[in-house]
């Protein structure tokens, strides 16, 4: 027994390994093929688990690949990686080359812009009987904004000299100053507080202005203003306190006498009361009511008229915000000035007040701006005027370094004894930029006055050549 055993142990490997050699010439049985595929899923997992294919660029795709000892593909990494440079300048694309890039100072962005050159005109006192004129001129700018995450402010410098080279004698200067911060309070509660000042000559055409005088004496214009707002779901309500004050200097006659102009000086303090209802985020029509009181610094003039009046006005408008495209507001209504004394009569007639951005395309810039103001007068027994102004311009960059602009203004100015007068112009002027700090600029302009009263009709040419550097 124990001699059959041990033979049938010495039998079974030969058995294996005839079993094995027919395994590979004849068919796999059907119970075979559970083991074949375990051992197919014992090397997959013995394998390395190959990495993903990168990006098209990225170093990752280009890697070459290699087999393993199983056959399959496997992904080595590369020794040599592309890096950057140690001491390299940033690179970025710097949009329109001509744009001027401005002048970093703490948290504002300052933007200095200065203009030479030299012009000609046909009338050197925007008056009747004005002579011509060659002159040079030099104007200062600087804009400043801030880049700030939550308020913003903003300023203006503007200032321009023009002396006589020959011809009728100018030495004129022109100059303004302008701020405004903006709070973005909590609880949809904003803010503002802006102020302004300006010095210029007064025109010899302006009502009330000595016609004798050797030169045209300076206007001074201070005003200040301060405002709340507050958003109530689509309700709108404003409020809004301003002061403007009006100082005028001594006029110099041919023979050397004085003539004081401080009969002319007064000061104009007002409240705006504003209520609106935000039809969309882009449309808000309003309604605002402004009253105020005209204060002259003598209480009666050298006639004997007390010319302080009180002030009322009443608007409706609409705001427009589609961003970019079409921003600003636009009102019209009624304004009316009663002086004290009731030899005077009131100043009344229509009011106007917008200001409007369009732009219809990239690269083109509509403007329209229209307001109305009260002139005084010191002439016996005349209340003073209203004057009309309206401005359309238009900005369109012809080419990446050629900007082409055109404008038209028209001026009413109706007197409250009666008579009118209409100033109608039109400019143009284009700017050749030869690289984005300095650029060769023409301007051209036509104005014309025509009045019901005598003596009060001119017409002015002029034309201007410079060069133009900004930063």
């Amino acid at each position: 027994m124990l001699a059959l055993a041990c033979a049938c142990l010495a039998a079974a490997p030969a058995r294996a390994q005839d079993a094995a050699g027919l395994r590979g010439t004849m068919p796999v049985e059907e119970e075979d093929q559970p083991v074949t595929d375990l051992w197919r899923d014992a090397a997959d997992a013995a394998a390395p688990t190959p990495r993903p294919r990168g990006r098209a660029g990225d170093p990752a795709a280009e890697l070459p690949d290699e087999e393993d000892t199983t056959g399959r593909a496997i992904r080595t990494d590369r020794d040599n990686l592309r890096v950057g440079a140690i001491e390299g300048r940033e690179t970025f694309d710097d949009g329109d080359p001509f744009a001027p890039l401005g002048i970093r100072a703490g948290t504002f962005i300052l933007r200095p812009q200065l203009e030479q050159g030299i012009g000609w005109t046909s009338n050197s006192a925007t008056a009747a009987g004005g002579r011509p004129s060659t002159f040079s001129e030099t104007r200062l700018r600087l804009d400043a904004d801030s880049d700030w995450s939550r308020h913003r402010a903003s300023f203006s410098v503007d200032g321009s000299y023009r002396r006589s080279i020959s011809g009728e004698r100018i030495d004129e200067v022109d100059g303004r100053a302008t701020g405004r911060i903006d709070f973005d309070l909590a609880n949809e509660l904003a803010a503002f507080v802006a102020g302004g000042y300006r010095v210029n000559p007064e025109s010899a055409s302006t009502p009330g202005a000595i016609a004798a005088a050797v030169e045209r004496p300076l206007r001074h214009t201070f005003d200040a203003s301060a405002g709340v707002s507050k958003d109530t779901g689509p309700l709108r309500f404003g409020l809004t306190g301003a002061l403007m004050r009006q100082t005028f200097d001594d006029a110099e006659l041919a023979d050397g006498s004085v003539v004081s102009q401080r009969e002319r000086d007064s000061t104009l303090a007002t409240a705006t009361l504003r209520a609106g209802y935000a039809l969309s985020p882009a449309l808000a029509p309003f309604v605002e009511a402004e009253i105020g009181r005209r204060f002259y610094d003598h209480e009666r003039d050298s006639a004997g008229y007390a010319r302080s009046a009180d002030h009322y006005a009443l608007r409706a408008g609409v705001e427009l915000d589609l961003g970019e495209k079409l921003n600003g507001e636009i009102a019209a209504g009624w304004l009316t000035e009663r002086p004290d004394d009731s030899r005077l009569s009131d100043i009344s007639g229509l009011s106007l007040a917008g200001n409007l951005r369009w732009s219809p395309v990239r690269g083109t810039t509509v403007a329209l701006s229209a307001s109305t103001a009260v002139e005084g007068s010191t002439t016996p027994g005349d209340s003073g005027s209203l004057l009309h102004s309206g401005n359309l311009s238009v900005e369109r960059e012809l080419r990446a370094n050629l900007t082409g602009r055109a404008g038209a203004g028209l001026d009413w100015r109706d007197y409250s004894g009666g008579g009118h007068d209409i100033v109608m112009r039109g400019e143009a002027g284009l700017t050749w930029w030869m690289n984005r700090n300095a650029g060769i600029t023409a301007r051209a302009r036509h104005e014309v006055q025509e009045s019901t009263r005598p003596g009060r009709d001119w017409d002015a040419t002029s034309v201007w050549l410079g060069m133009t550097l900004r930063r």
